[in-house]
């Protein structure tokens, strides 16, 4: 756009602002309160940041809708355009699995981090629920095609792609899944770095660090992290007492420290960082119009963000180690997420529940503190019997 141009546009606005504000006898009625204490030199100031919010708005607009991708015969949620609650599946996928199959061609990787997230903007209230990636789950390719697998949820990301993991989180949970929010999560580092780091609380003190890699150090308490020991403190696992549930704690922690600085001043002036490290390690299928409207519409709700986790039970299942998670304990995270989204509950009643009663029929136990007992997969048309 012409320089000339815009600045006489702009001598014109400014004319027409200051004949306004002159002509009324009542400064409350002017929209913008900085008027009313320094006058026509804010009136500048508003029109400089205008023309950086234009550029912002473009630059945005242009990493933004690199990253867009639909979920192939799903029908496109209306729900913000409705101001609505919302429902979002955040997929964490590590393609490189500490460096050794990032050669691999088209390598896909698993969904090792799921969190179902829920954003009201009726009750300004967010809620994150991990599901951990050993959870016992029947996998499907979308909501009518149905693989009868019985794998780890994780995996569902690998069979089909964003809709399998949308789908198979849906049935499991019986949660209408609106969207979805793909990251790789090596690029954590350039994120956390973009927003100028985030502020965790420490539960334990501990040192991590990939293959190759120096280790990070964690020190009980409060810290400042970086992208790196953002990424460390999120991936570590093994010495965690609670294992992955503890991780999954780290993550959420991490995730909500990153809301946090995002929304804070100082992002401003790394915009273009922020752009360009989303733009290159996430896909979506909110659009950059849905994109907006969340952000004026339901960033209320950032500053109410409650934390929970599908709780599952150490069980073998064909020789390998799943969690499965109990029927009790699937309703309840089924009707606080229903909840959330202005839904009534509902009995749930899926494959997962089924082989939990067949289960349960022939002595397996949720309850009874031994933890690995074997789980037995039965079919459609066996019994416990």
């Amino acid at each position: 756009m012409d320089n000339n141009k815009n600045d006489n546009m702009s001598r014109q606005h400014r004319q027409r602002t200051r004949n306004s504000a002159l002509a009324s006898n009542n400064v409350g009625k002017i929209k913008r309160p900085f008027v009313k204490i320094l006058g026509l030199v804010f009136l500048v100031m508003i029109f400089v940041m205008g023309a950086y919010g234009f550029r912002l708005y473009a630059q945005a607009q242009n990493s933004l809708g690199k990253t867009y991708k639909a979920i192939d015969g799903k029908k496109v949620s209306t729900r913000i355009n409705n101001k609505q609650p919302i429902s979002i599946l955040l997929l964490g996928v590590d393609t490189t699995d500490n460096g050794i199959r990032d050669t691999e061609t088209n390598y896909r990787g698993n969904s090792d981090t799921m969190i179902v997230v829920t954003v009201n903007p009726k009750t300004n209230k967010t809620t994150m629920v991990s599901v951990p990636r050993d959870t016992m789950a029947q996998i499907w390719k979308s909501s009518t095609n149905n693989t009868r697998k019985i794998q780890k949820i994780n995996s569902a990301y690998n069979i089909g792609n964003e809709g399998s993991a949308v789908a198979t989180t849906e049935k499991l949970l019986n949660v209408p899944i609106d969207y979805y929010v793909k990251v790789d999560f090596n690029s954590l580092k350039q994120i956390v770095n973009a927003v100028g780091g985030v502020d965790v609380n420490v539960p334990f003190s501990f040192s991590y660090g990939d293959t190759g890699e120096k280790e990070s150090h964690f020190k009980k308490g409060k810290m400042h992290l970086n992208g790196k020991q953002a990424l460390d403190y999120s991936r570590m696992r093994y010495e965690d007492p609670e294992g992955d549930y503890g991780r999954q704690k780290r993550q959420r922690q991490v995730i909500t420290a990153i809301i946090k600085s995002a929304a804070s001043a100082n992002t401003f002036t790394h915009y273009q960082k922020v752009l360009n490290s989303i733009s290159s390690s996430m896909t979506t299928n909110l659009s950059f119009s849905d994109m907006q409207s969340v952000f004026f519409n339901y960033r209320g709700a950032a500053k109410n963000i409650d934390s929970d986790h599908v709780q599952g039970y150490g069980s073998m299942i064909e020789g390998s180690s799943y969690e499965v998670a109990p029927t009790k304990e699937l309703r309840r995270v089924s009707n606080k997420l229903r909840k959330q989204l202005g839904l009534s509950e509902e009995q749930l009643n899926n494959e997962e529940t089924r082989l939990n009663t067949l289960n349960e029929a022939r002595g397996f136990s949720f309850d009874s503190g031994t933890a690995n007992q074997n789980y037995t997969i039965f079919t459609r048309n066996q019994t416990s019997e």
